[in-house]
């Protein structure tokens, strides 16, 4: 299965989630690339939308090489066999991942901006990212929603390898992937448009969303009276 892009991910991830439309749930991108998935999830659902921050611990020295997250919240996630495998002391790695915590701390200011961080103790929240390789962040971010006492946490992927699926399945109590794929070097070859997802995209698209549905009670709903998904 491929994907065009992470709109049609979206689509196609939110029509194996219907059946949560009747628990009201918050819906919960990561940020950048799992925002514009997020975003078609709650349109179907009916349901608000928020971003959840985490930050990927690179390898000192090379970036691009994940040994953990840091995600909104403070929960942190390190992979200590392979920093022990590789040489990398916690120390070193410590140094990087509240470097991650800093820039976790500046980009919940930049997306979520003045309005409080979402009310999570007792709902359904389906957490939703445009894929899963090693599955290290996405860990880290389940921690820190646990934190919150949710009522259910769903996490819900459009293609994920199968091996960091099952290490996950356990983290929450359902498990949502549109194309379980055996063999995966990078979530991106399972789209025909992976291009980056920009600040200014995440932000248009919290804001639509705000825009079109809000939390029942707050002033802003009781100012928009009438207002919802596609009015």
């Amino acid at each position: 299965m491929r994907f065009r892009d992470r709109t049609d991910a979206g689509r196609q991830l939110a029509a194996l989630l219907t059946h949560y439309r009747a628990e009201s749930p918050l819906v919960l991108g990561l940020p950048r690339g799992g925002i514009p998935v997020a975003y078609e999830v709650a349109r179907t659902l009916e349901a608000p939308l928020d971003v959840w921050v985490v930050r990927k611990v690179g390898a000192p020295g090379q970036p691009e090489l994940g040994l953990g997250a840091v995600a909104e919240g403070g929960a942190l996630f390190l992979d200590r066999g392979m920093m022990r495998s590789l040489g990398f002391s916690e120390t070193v790695v410590m140094q990087t991942a509240e470097r991650e915590a800093e820039e976790v701390t500046a980009r919940v200011a930049r997306f979520r901006g003045a309005h409080p961080a979402p009310r999570l103790e007792g709902r359904t929240v389906i957490l939703v990212d445009d894929g899963v390789a090693t599955g290290g962040t996405v860990r880290a971010a389940i921690r820190a929603l646990r934190e919150r006492r949710p009522g259910r946490i769903v996490l819900a992927v459009p293609v994920g390898a199968v091996e960091s699926l099952d290490a996950l399945r356990p983290e929450v109590d359902e498990l949502v992937c549109a194309h379980p794929a055996e063999f995966m070097m990078a979530v991106g070859e399972f789209y025909d448009d992976f291009s980056q997802t920009s600040d200014e995209e995440v932000q248009e698209l919290l804001g639509r969303a705000r825009g079109q549905h809000l939390e029942p009670g707050s002033p802003e709903a009781a100012m928009n009276a009438g207002d919802g998904w596609w009015v």
